[in-house]
């Protein structure tokens, strides 16, 4: 290491994405703790190399696509020689060499000399028009031979292929695509799919040549022709080649690094030397290499984290997606689509629509997909099959996409994202507009979808307009978009997941919250306000007797008790067990209003009654009035169990089998108080006409007349999902069982913020039913969890705020002179 009292020095080889990426991360993790030099062989800043398709196709500039300009590197302090290419690393020395004789001393070497493009090694290879698709400078050899000439071959029928035949065609030039295979696009395109693009780009002007193999570029000093191994010839002015790429591993294997495809690097991206890292396509991670963006994020990201010293990243390699960035065309593939005997295939085919599906299963898991013409359940598909989640339960309608198993994020056709015009919403937690997110991806250089949250919101909320979002990624960044990774950090603060938390908490013991930021080398001393709250759920969850709930790491309405509006007043709503009340619990209510002036008061869906527009420092004495009446909490405002609605049921309904009303009283009584990932609700309805809507609740009891059915996993409003059928049982006790054990099994496996019907598309049903329903000894155990964490739970919050707890809460806040003042309204999280 550097012994003078300067920083240690970093020095970056390759000013490409993959290598600033690294850099970028490093700056946001550790700003000032390395004197940073960066050489680029190219004369240029950092650009986004996957953008060269659209400035092939005068669709964007160079300009538009530069990520790093030089005024960057100068505001932070980064040295950046532009042009010269490293021609040597010292290692004892610890010194690169560039051709012009720069020299960089390093404490740190982060090798990202990406990948070289394969030049077919044939007579003519090095004619004056022969040129490859890598860098600007092909570009610009490309776009100025079609100012002056009109033919145009392009050697290679695959993704990079086909882009630069669609910008070449979009400059005037006449294309001929000549392919070695039978089928375009063979690595990620069955036939079917193939064909169907083919037939597209025909339509379009494209010639093809398939199944022909170059054997010569015709010519003297400037290519005129090509010649194909049966005789047959082309004629021609200009010849891209597009074949394939090959890791650049030159310099590593110049300085004695293990090199094989390319530079071998381990799980944290550091070679067989320990001071030197590399990352990008001239990394061979698990005998592994890789083409496309996303990989290289989470390399960088990885890197990024143990040059700053966190040392807690793993790289532990990367599934990828592809998507054509030609306009007009949707087309999308991901997985091994190629199938066996231990495979199946599901297919969709609307020759006349153009549309073409195929998704490969493997003991109910997605392996692969195929999509073309509707491409936008791409990131859906991914994300099942990313996530290994069983689909023999959605089966059936799996082809037809999200929104026809119930996910109103999506829509019907009309409101498909690809067609929706700027102005239409696609946040509605946030009012972000499909307009405001195409602009930041393209004006902020955003690649991710924690990005596109940081800069727009959109997503940040509820997260039921992700798949939107990540489709909007897709759809404007084109073929290395691959949506965020499996494996999605708590919060900037670490680099762990929410299922590595958990994990972590139960495992080793672990029973506050710096017990937790001390084991898992947290990254801020005290978290922030995204990790903060669900440590405190996940820690209350794991630890109910041990814990103490950390009021501060509530959102406010937690904290307060009721729901803030946008006046800063708040609504009460007390709970009434399974929607039944009496005369004299009416009265108390009215009473209530009246001698707080409420000037709202309102049924709500839940079968309950709000009291609206009450101010923050009258809640604590309006709950002891309720208190006194019988009244608790209903916890209308918290992640907590909300309501459990019912019907009149056999008592009073000519069509009741069951007592609905009276098991709807009994599981709202074992279960209020109970903390929960996000809000539950429940619903007992009498007879299979369901009046109280038990099939889009969060669990649902449907009576029939030989016992209950058990419906689990719905959800009402923006996001609307039908539960999906748990089992059927013969008496209340097992009804009541299977409800507490379900919700604790919720409670101890799903994600904070995160509701039942993702949490079960997540997991899967088979999973929850193997748990609940074939293991009754697992379910016993779980429902005995469930009724001792409520031994400490079912303490009436409103009662002991009454009584003084937390009266700090509810003091309002007066201007600095001393006069009254009225409460400050507090922001909702």
């Amino acid at each position: 290491m550097n012994t003078s009292n300067d920083k240690p020095r970093l020095v970056l080889i390759g000013n490409g994405m993959a290598g600033m990426r690294t850099v970028e991360d490093l700056l946001k993790l550790k700003p000032d703790m390395y004197d940073i030099t960066v050489f680029g062989a190219e004369p240029w800043g950092n650009y986004n190399r996957i953008m060269l398709s659209p400035v092939l196709a005068s669709e964007k500039t160079v300009d538009e696509i530069m990520l790093n300009d030089d005024a960057w590197y100068a505001e932070h302090g980064i040295t950046l020689h532009k042009g010269k290419r490293v021609e040597r690393i010292d290692r004892v020395g610890r010194r690169v060499i560039a051709e012009d004789g720069t020299e960089a001393p390093y404490d740190r070497l982060l090798l990202a000399t990406g990948s070289d493009p394969v030049m077919i090694p044939i007579p003519g290879a090095d004619l004056d028009g022969v040129v490859g698709f890598r860098d600007i400078h092909d570009v610009d050899a490309m776009l100025a031979s079609s100012r002056e000439h009109r033919r145009a071959v392009v050697i290679g029928g695959g993704l990079l292929g086909l882009e630069a035949a669609n910008g070449l065609m979009r400059q005037g030039m006449d294309v001929t695509v000549v392919h070695l295979m039978d089928h375009l696009m063979e690595r990620q395109l069955d036939p079917a799919a193939s064909g169907m693009l083919r037939a597209s780009l025909e339509e379009r002007g494209m010639d093809f040549r398939m199944a022909h193999q170059t054997q010569a570029i015709l010519g003297d000093e400037r290519v005129t022709g090509v010649r194909f191994a049966d005789g047959s010839e082309v004629d021609t002015d200009l010849v891209v080649m597009a074949v394939g790429i090959r890791p650049n591993t030159a310099l590593a294997e110049s300085a004695g690094l293990h090199c094989e495809r390319g530079v071998v690097v381990n799980d944290t991206m550091q070679t067989y030397d320990p001071a030197i890292y590399a990352v990008g396509e001239c990394v061979q991670h698990r005998g592994t290499t890789y083409g496309l963006v996303a990989p290289l994020w989470e390399q960088a990201k990885v890197c990024a984290n143990h040059l700053a010293e966190y040392g807690i990243g793993r790289y532990e390699g990367s599934m990828t997606s592809t998507k054509l960035k030609v306009t007009g065309i949707d087309l999308f593939s991901a997985g091994d689509f190629t199938g066996d005997e231990t495979t199946e295939d599901l297919v969709f085919q609307d020759a006349a629509r153009g549309v073409y599906k195929r998704l490969v299963l493997k003991d109910n898991r997605i392996q692969g997909a195929v999509l073309y013409g509707d491409t936008l359940d791409g990131s859906w598909y991914f994300q099942l099959m990313r996530d290994g989640t069983p689909v023999a339960d959605i089966r059936e309608n799996l082809l037809f996409g999200q929104a026809h198993i119930g996910d109103s994020g999506h829509g019907d056709e009309a409101s498909r994202v690809a067609a929706m015009p700027d102005n239409a919403e696609i946040c509605g937690c946030n009012g972000v507009c499909k307009g405001d997110i195409v602009q930041a991806i393209s004006e902020h250089k955003l690649f991710t979808l924690e990005d596109v949250r940081a800069h727009t919101k959109a997503s940040n909320s509820c997260g039921s307009c992700t798949g939107l979002v990540e489709s909007l990624l897709a759809t404007t960044l084109g073929g290395d978009y691959s949506d965020a990774p499996a494996k999605k950090p708590v919060c900037a603060c670490t680099d762990h997941s929410h299922d590595e938390v958990r994990a972590a908490i139960a495992r080793d013991g672990l029973k506050t919250m710096d017990a937790v930021f001390a084991a898992l080398d947290w990254k801020t001393p005290n978290g922030c306000h995204v990790c903060r709250p669900a440590l405190n759920y996940y820690l209350l969850a794991a630890w109910p007797k041990e814990y103490q709930d950390d009021a501060q790491s509530r959102f406010i309405n937690e904290r307060a008790h009721g729901n803030i509006q946008k006046d800063g007043t708040y609504s009460v709503i007390p709970r009434i067990w399974g929607g039944v009340t009496t005369p004299a619990e009416l009265r108390a209510i009215a009473e209530v209003a009246e001698r707080y002036e409420v000037p709202t008061v309102k049924f709500t869906g839940g079968q309950r009654i709000d009291l609206l527009g009450v101010e923050k420092s009258d809640l604590p004495a309006m709950w002891r009035d309720l208190g006194q009446a019988g009244f608790v909490s209903g916890h209308a405002y918290g992640k907590a169990l909300r309501t459990v609605k019912t019907c009149v049921g056999s008592e009073w309904c000519r069509f009741g089998t069951q007592d609905s009303t009276g098991l709807g009283i009994q599981l709202e009584r074992m279960s209020w108080g109970s903390w929960t990932p996000h809000k539950f609700k429940m619903a007992v309805s009498g007879c299979p006409r369901n009046c109280a809507e038990a099939t889009i609740k969060d669990l649902g009891v449907v009576c029939v007349d030989s016992g209950y059915e058990l419906h689990v996993g719905g959800n009402g409003g923006v996001k609307v999902r039908a539960t999906d059928f748990l089992c059927k049982v013969e008496t209340e006790a097992e009804v009541l069982e299977y409800a507490g054990a379900f919700m604790q099994l919720y409670r101890e496996s799903a994600r904070y913020l995160e509701r039942t019907a993702p949490w079960i598309e997540r997991v899967g049903l088979p999973q929850v039913k193997e748990r609940l329903v074939d293991d009754a000894e697992n379910r016993a155990a779980l429902y005995a969890r469930f009724l001792q964490s409520q031994e400490v739970a079912q303490v009436d919050p409103w009662a002991e705020r009454a009584a003084g707890h937390a009266a700090h809460e509810f003091i309002p806040i007066r201007p600095a002179d001393g006069t009254p003042g009225t409460p400050r309204p507090e922001v909702s999280a």
